[in-house]
């Protein structure tokens, strides 16, 4: 029974991980008629953005639905309700992390629509050596050997990555300038990685359920990104209308094209499944085998993409997509590596750059021993 339910929860967080990002990108390369009646592909990464926000803050909903439960099961048992643990925290301390994940989530779609969706998802592994080299520097983390050799191999392995998508050049509509989206990719990898230290800092000391800490991070990036929209409509830009970003014409073009729309709500609940399935194969399984479903998503969305004719093969980005899995393998400690030194790490909870939460394991320095 376990067994099936884990193949369940590996096959769940695959699934909608890679969903997420193949209908964001589907949105962006399917034309949809606009307000000014000419056919243009679906160019909205903030209402995107908006959409995974919205994603996030269902989160909270079925938080909140969960406890209701919950209080409702102990009132049936007679069990004391009053004695449950009180919230000790303001849901302020989210705005600032809510705010870093804004920016680099609109930077991540922006750059997707102009780079290939694999080397989207490639890219964004580089998180593990800007989350690493600001722990050193701001949390006083000690970073092992084998940290440094992981964090070593994923640059490596981008460094392919990235060539790759630079040699082969602009793909048309579905890659129109790699180089430049690869630039926002990976400048938003750095806001995550801030992002980190900074929930680390601020919510760290708190015992914060998975799913709320998405949901109010979603909350309040729904109401930063909304009132961010109507300055949008304002501001010049080479969005329809010649503003830096046509709310309305976006929302025209999801009711003309049924694929645009059916993406874009494809965007919505994967985002909502996937942190629920994160969590849950964190908790049930190991923070490990997250690490390596992962990898699996990012192998989904390239072959995907080469087989739908996204993007051709390049054998660059297959020795880039091998470093970067054999990285992430030693930095996670799934493969070990002979007489290098491994000390017992003290395991704290984050947050990655999709919202799930996850062990991170942090040797203890000897002299905090």
């Amino acid at each position: 029974m376990a067994l099936g339910y884990h193949a369940f929860l590996a096959l769940g967080m695959v699934v909608t991980g890679s969903l997420n990002t193949l209908s964001t990108k589907l949105a962006d390369v399917t034309e949809a008629e606009g307000l000014d009646g000419d056919k243009t592909e679906f160019n909205h990464p903030f209402v995107q953005a908006l959409g995974m926000f919205l994603g996030e803050f269902s989160c909270l909903l079925v938080f909140k639905l969960l406890m209701y439960r919950e209080r409702k099961q102990r009132r049936v048992q007679n069990e004391f309700v009053d004695n449950e643990p009180k919230q000790q925290f303001s849901p302020i301390i989210f705005l600032l992390p809510a705010l870093c994940d804004l920016t680099a989530t609109s930077l991540m779609y922006l750059g997707l629509t102009m780079t290939y969706a694999s080397v989207f998802q490639m890219l964004r592994g580089s998180v593990v050596i800007f989350t690493g080299a600001l722990s050193v520097i701001f949390l006083k983390r000690k970073l092992m050997p084998f940290h440094w050799l992981g964090m070593f191999l994923i640059l490596s392995g981008l460094a392919f990555v990235g060539v790759a998508s630079v040699v082969s050049g602009g793909g048309g509509k579905n890659a129109p300038n790699p180089l430049l989206g690869d630039i926002f990719v990976i400048i938003a990898q750095v806001i995550v990685a801030v992002q980190m230290v900074v929930e680390e800092k601020l919510i760290g000391k708190y015992d914060v359920p998975a799913l709320q800490a998405v949901g109010w991070e979603g909350a309040f990036g729904c109401a930063v990104m909304s009132m961010l929209l109507v300055m949008f409509q304002f501001i010049p830009g080479s969005s329809a209308g010649g503003v830096f970003e046509n709310t309305a014409d976006a929302v025209f073009q999801l009711g003309s094209s049924p694929v645009v729309l059916i993406a874009t709500l494809g965007n919505f609940f994967s985002i909502a499944f996937f942190n629920f399935f994160g969590i849950s194969v964190t908790k049930e399984m190991s923070a490990t085998t997250r690490m390596v479903l992962d990898s699996v998503r990012t192998f989904v969305i390239w072959g995907v993409s080469m087989l739908i004719g996204w993007q051709d093969f390049q054998y660059l980005q297959v020795i880039g997509f091998v470093i970067l899995l054999a990285g992430t393998c030693v930095y996670n400690k799934i493969v070990r590596i002979p007489k290098m030194r491994y000390d017992e790490p003290v395991q704290e909870k984050l947050l990655d750059d999709s919202g799930n939460a996850y062990v991170s394991d942090w040797p203890v320095a000897e002299e905090e021993m």
